[in-house]
């Protein structure tokens, strides 16, 4: 396929990955301002921490399967990945639209070091959406090169996100 056929593929989604790159921050902003008033019958948090942890770890194992050149394994890994993220997205919005948000109770400097975690995470977990969403329609739109450009910049992101999120639980799972 030619430069110019790709880039032509890549454009039929640029107006999807705008639309879904501020529809996604926005709906789950409006979302927290929803309270249903429903009982879950689990607690969320720890499922949708384990989520993001195991998102982690695929990301490693996929970073590592294309190293190794296994690009089947790679590409199936990214698919997970993706969906865990997207599992951990509706856990999450159901979690806040049905419970109240709970506070840090922590004091001193690991007050200052959760409140750096968790807003580097908030702003991250919305920069690495446009990222994640360019990174993956250059892979199926064969745009390997430039593919492989962003995915430098996703994977250490999400990454980041990912394992921020993890520590953000840990972090504030006394006060629950």
């Amino acid at each position: 396929m030619s430069n110019s056929q790709q880039t032509l593929n890549e454009k039929k989604y640029n107006k999807l990955i705008v639309v879904l790159s501020i529809v996604i921050p926005v709906a789950v902003a409006a979302l927290f301002g929803i309270k249903i008033d429903v009982e879950l019958p689990v607690f969320l948090p720890p499922i949708y921490a384990s989520v993001n942890a195991l998102t982690a770890v695929v990301l490693v194992f996929a970073f590592v399967a294309i190293q190794k050149k296994n690009i089947k394994l790679h590409e199936r890994l990214m698919k997970f990945a993706i969906a865990l993220s997207l599992v951990f997205l509706v856990m999450y919005i159901a979690y806040h639209m049905t419970s109240d948000s709970t506070k840090f109770g922590g004091e001193g400097f690991s007050k200052y070091v959760y409140y750096f975690i968790l807003i580097t995470h908030i702003i991250l977990s919305i920069a690495v959406i446009p990222f994640v969403l360019i990174t993956y329609v250059r892979a199926i739109t064969n745009n390997i090169e430039k593919h492989k450009k962003i995915a430098k910049i996703t994977f250490p992101l999400w990454l980041y996100v990912a394992i921020t999120g993890v520590v953000v639980y840990l972090m504030i799972s006394p006060y629950y």
